[in-house]
């Protein structure tokens, strides 16, 4: 983890790869920019405190999309603070209709918790935050209510999961319906217009070559419109991951029942694998395990990577 203050009182906070990063400002009201881990609050509040930033005063948090690992803190803060939650009007949907598939959490067993979610967003809206004022843009694609913030005066993107340096966010078809990679590509264009400096994405460090980031995104989504299997290979990798990250100590001889009981396993060895359930967990197990990314230690599985 590592805390830049990349604009006087306004912090980028880099968590691990698979955990969202967020931002706070830092006043006598704070604002957050999304939230991070469900199992990681008493972590962000620790991480707040040594900026100067209480929980129990912040006064809005603006969520660029509903998945887990970026409104993981928002019910908790909102319980210690009484906060507004502003999110854009599908994501606000989504969590007034308590839609748990649509945010992903059910569909890949995740853990998040509903919140109140106060304030719609529409495209083109301009939030202040402090005395920065930043363009919400609607950027669908990995998310149905995926947003960016652009603050056009510092040349500033927070770019949430609608674009990363040199990596894409998975792609879940199966929910975000078969024209999602094309609403992704849409997104890339839109973000292609804007006069940038620094990017500060939702996984990973800040970067300031924003058009190689685009080429790579859109070149990697195209590979998944000629090559489905990579997509649906990638996905498999990732949730693997993901779901050994948020359930630390899985039993191995376990696991592949474990992943057969969700929504999301078998359904993408379906769709992409002509139901070779067994042969593609044992290739991405055995893969992940190779590179170091997951150690099997005692009959339990652990990852590397941090959150």
């Amino acid at each position: 983890m590592a805390a830049t203050e990349i604009r006087p009182d306004l912090f980028f906070i880099q968590r691990g790869y698979l955990n969202a990063n967020h931002l706070a400002y830092r006043s006598r009201r704070p604002v957050l920019i999304d939230s991070a881990y469900l199992s990681n609050v008493d972590h962000t509040q620790r991480i707040l405190a040594a900026l100067g930033i209480d929980l129990a005063r912040v006064d809005l948090i603006v969520t660029t999309h509903c998945h887990c690992d970026h409104v993981g803190g928002n019910r908790r803060i909102q319980e210690l603070s009484g906060c507004a939650i502003a999110l854009h009007r599908i994501g606000k949907h989504f969590i007034d209709a308590r839609d748990d598939w649509s945010t992903w959490w059910r569909y890949y067993d995740q853990e998040a918790e509903f919140f109140n979610a106060t304030r719609a967003l529409e495209d083109g809206e301009i939030v202040p935050i402090g005395p920065y004022r930043f363009q919400v843009i609607y950027t669908p694609g990995h998310s149905a209510d995926g947003t960016v913030l652009y603050c056009a005066a510092e040349k500033l993107l927070i770019s949430s999961d609608a674009l990363w340096e040199k990596d894409i966010p998975v792609m879940t078809l199966r929910v975000e319906g078969s024209r999602a990679i094309f609403d992704a590509l849409e997104s890339l264009e839109k973000l292609r217009r804007l006069d940038v400096r620094t990017v500060l994405p939702g996984h990973g460090g800040p970067f300031h070559d924003i058009g190689s980031a685009i080429e790579r995104s859109a070149r990697r989504l195209r590979t998944y419109l000629e090559r489905p299997e990579e997509l649906g290979t990638d996905q498999l990798k990732r949730i693997v991951v993901y779901t050994v990250l948020m359930r630390p100590g899985v039993e191995v001889n376990t696991f592949f029942e474990r992943l057969m009981a969700t929504a999301w396993f078998p359904e993408t060895c379906n769709f992409f694998f002509q139901g070779a359930y067994r042969r593609k967990y044992d290739e991405v197990l055995s893969g992940l395990i190779a590179r170091g990314v997951l150690a099997c230690t005692e009959g339990r599985l652990s990852t590397s990577v941090a959150a």
